[in-house]
C-alpha cells in the first residue's frame, strides 16, 4: 500500500462487473428472468465509493406467490424431488464445477457489493461455497431412514422402519456479510434433500445471487426449482416466512429479526432453522505464545471488517499477559487497515452500508461515553467509503452495551481474568451462545472449557474454522436448529414412521 489516496481509491471494474451491473431488475422464477409487478427498484451501492453501481428488483406479494407457485409446482410434481438421487448429485456437482469456473468473476462482484477485499473474496468465499455445494451433494445419495424392531410388537409381526423425505418448498433468506457462502449454506442442503426453494438475498448485496441464478440453468436444474427473489427484508422477505405454500423458512442475521420470524411461523407450525446473532469469547489462558496469539486474536475480530457472527468480539486475556496481547493487537493496526475492496493488497475493507457504519460508529461513541478507552482505531479514515479503522476497547464492565451487544463491526472488548471459574462466568454472561475459542497449551483446560462454555461451537487455538461436515448453530438466542453436515439436510426432511403387519 503506497499512500492513503491509494487505499482508498477503488480499481476499474472489470467488463464483467459492468455487465452485471447493467442487468434489468428481475426477477429469476421458473429458469425465466421476470419483469417484477410493481417495477420498484432498490440502489446497488458500492461500500468502498458510497456511489450507487446498479439496481434490483423490489419484489411485492404478487411476485413472492408467482415464486412460491413456480417453487410449489416443481416440488409437488416430482421433477427434483423424483429425480434419482445420483442425478441431483450430479447437476449439484456441476452447479459447482460452474461457480469454480466463474470464481473470480464472483469474487469481483462479491467484494463491490459488499466492501470485502477482493483477495478474501476470491481466495476465501469462493472456495468455501464451492465446497458446501460439494460436500453437500454427496447426501443426495445416502439420506436414508432405517428398520426398527418395535419393542411392544410379537417379533416378527410386523415390519417397521423409517424413511426420510424433502420437507417441501423451502423460503431461504441469507444476510449481507457472506452472500454467497449463506446461498450455498441454505440451497445446498435444501435442494439436496429434494426441496425446492424461494431464495431471498439480502437487498444490500444481491449480485452474486442473481449471477447464482444463471449458473443454476447452465448446471440443468428443471425450472422452479430454484428460485430468487430480490427485496427488502421487511416486505419480501416477510411475505415469504408468513406465505401458506411455504413449508420451511431457512434464516440467517440478526436476533431481532430472527425473534420476528419465528413469531411468524409459530403460527403456521412450519419448519424453521435460525442462525443469529452472537458475541464470541476469545479466552487466552497465561501459557500461550503472545506472538502467535496477539495477531490471532485481531484476525478473529477484524477479518471481514468485523462483520462476521461468530467475531471474536469480547477478548478475554489473563492479568499475567494482558499487557502483552494488548500490545501484540495494536501491531496488527497497518496490517488491517481498511482500504477499497478492489486493492489487490488489502485486508480489510469497508462496512456494506451507511446503516452498518453509523451504527459501528455510534457504539464506539457509546463506549467511550460510558468509560471505555480507545486503545486503537476508533474512527473513520476516509469519507470516500463506509471506513472504519479497526478498534480496540479496554477498561470496560459487563454492564456496558459494547459488551453486552453485538456492533458487527471491527471492534473488541478486552478483558482481564485471572482464573476459570471468573472467566466463564464472564464468558457465559451473555444472551448469545454462537460461538467462543480458548487459547492454551493445556489439553484438561481446553477440555474443560469446551464442557463449560455455553456456545454451539468451541474452538482450541484457532477461531472461524468453519467446516462443510461440521454441525453449526446457537444456543440461546443466537439460533434454532443446525446447519451444515448431514444435520443440516436432514433439517430439509420429515422423518416419517412405516408400521405394516405381517
Amino acid at each position: 500500500m503506497n499512500s492513503s489516496v491509494d487505499l482508498f481509491q477503488q480499481a476499474e471494474y472489470s467488463d464483467a462487473a459492468k455487465k452485471a451491473f447493467a442487468r434489468k431488475p428481475q426477477l429469476f422464477i421458473n429458469n425465466e428472468w421476470v419483469d417484477p409487478v410493481s417495477h420498484d427498484t432498490i440502489d446497488v451501492e458500492d461500500p468502498s465509493t458510497r456511489k450507487v453501481v446498479s439496481h434490483i428488483a423490489d419484489a411485492n406479494q404478487e411476485d413472492v406467490n408467482r415464486a412460491v407457485a413456480a417453487a410449489r409446482q416443481a416440488f409437488d410434481d416430482g421433477r427434483w424431488s423424483g429425480m434419482p438421487p445420483l442425478e441431483r448429485e450430479n447437476i449439484i456437482r456441476k452447479l459447482a464445477d460452474l461457480i469454480e469456473a466463474n470464481a473470480d468473476e464472483l469474487a469481483e462482484l462479491e467484494a463491490i457489493d459488499v466492501g470485502k477485499p477482493v483477495t478474501f473474496a476470491r481466495h476465501v468465499d469462493l472456495p468455501a461455497t464451492i465446497n458446501m455445494f460439494r460436500y453437500t451433494a454427496g447426501w443426495a445419495t445416502r439420506l436414508a431412514g432405517e428398520q426398527i424392531a418395535p419393542a411392544g410388537l410379537p417379533n416378527g409381526a410386523f415390519h417397521a422402519y423409517t424413511r426420510r423425505e424433502p420437507v417441501g418448498v423451502a423460503a431461504l433468506i441469507t444476510p449481507w456479510n457472506y452472500p454467497l457462502i449463506m446461498i450455498a449454506n441454505k440451497v445446498a442442503p435444501a435442494i439436496t434433500a429434494g426441496c425446492t426453494v424461494v431464495l431471498k438475498p439480502a437487498e444490500q448485496t444481491s449480485l452474486t445471487a442473481l449471477r447464482f441464478a444463471e449458473l443454476c440453468v447452465e448446471a440443468g436444474f428443471p425450472p422452479g426449482v430454484i428460485n430468487v427473489v430480490t427485496g427488502n427484508g421487511h416486505t419480501a422477505g416477510d411475505m415469504l416466512v408468513k406465505h401458506p405454500g411455504v413449508d420451511k423458512v431457512g434464516f440467517t442475521g440478526s436476533t431481532e429479526v430472527g425473534k420476528i420470524i419465528h413469531n411468524n411461523v409459530t403460527n403456521s407450525l412450519k419448519h424453521v432453522t435460525l442462525e443469529l446473532g452472537g458475541k464470541s469469547p476469545a479466552i487466552v489462558f497465561p501459557d500461550v505464545n503472545v506472538e502467535e496469539v496477539a495477531p490471532a486474536a485481531a484476525g478473529a475480530i477484524f477479518f471481514n471488517s468485523g462483520q462476521t457472527c461468530v467475531a471474536g468480539s469480547r477478548l478475554y486475556v489473563h492479568s499475567s499477559i494482558f499487557d502483552s496481547v494488548m500490545e501484540g493487537l495494536t501491531q496488527t493496526a497497518e496490517f488491517w487497515a481498511p482500504c477499497a475492496s478492489l486493492q489487490p493488497s488489502g485486508h480489510n475493507g469497508a462496512l456494506v452500508s451507511k446503516e452498518q457504519h453509523d451504527r459501528v460508529l455510534g457504539y464506539i461513541e457509546d463506549g467511550k461515553k460510558q468509560g471505555a478507552s480507545v486503545l486503537m482505531g476508533g474512527n473513520c479514515p476516509s469519507d470516500n467509503g463506509y471506513f472504519v479503522s479497526p478498534t480496540v476497547l479496554v477498561d470496560v464492565n459487563h454492564n456496558m452495551r459494547v459488551v453486552q451487544e453485538e456492533i458487527f463491526g471491527p471492534v473488541v472488548v478486552a478483558h482481564r481474568f485471572d482464573d476459570i471459574d471468573e472467566v466463564v462466568g464472564y464468558a457465559n454472561n451473555s444472551r448469545f451462545g454462537l460461538a467462543a475459542s480458548v487459547w492454551s497449551k493445556d489439553l484438561k483446560t481446553m477440555h474443560d472449557m469446551a464442557a463449560k462454555l455455553k456456545a454451539g461451537t468451541i474452538w482450541g487455538n484457532c477461531h472461524t474454522v468453519i467446516d462443510p461436515a461440521m454441525p453449526f448453530g446457537g444456543y440461546k438466542e443466537s439460533g434454532i436448529g443446525r446447519e451444515q453436515g448431514r444435520y443440516g439436510v436432514e433439517s430439509f426432511t420429515e422423518l416419517k414412521s412405516v408400521v405394516i403387519q405381517l
